[in-house]
């Protein structure tokens, strides 16, 4: 089941308070700007800081090439 965008329009990186790009085929949220991805857990955002998995650059360039080709937009606009 997919996030309910009227959470999608609320979550912000709990780290620096931006906004976050959902992968719901992948069950995370990502922060481009920190390289962080949190899971979702039984349509559940885990969003705790010291649960963020850190990507490094070949991960975070796969999931923004994704990003791009699926035409996704944040969860808010800055």
């Amino acid at each position: 089941m997919a996030l309910a965008q009227q959470l999608l329009d609320i979550l912000a990186c709990p780290k620096d308070k931006g906004p976050l790009y959902y992968l719901a085929d992948e069950n995370s949220l990502v922060n481009p700007r920190l390289s962080l991805r949190y899971s979702i857990s039984n349509d559940i955002p885990i969003m705790l800081i010291d649960k963020a998995e850190t990507l490094d650059a070949s991960e975070m360039a796969r999931i923004m090439t994704k990003v791009e080709a699926d035409g996704l937009r944040p969860t808010f606009a800055d």
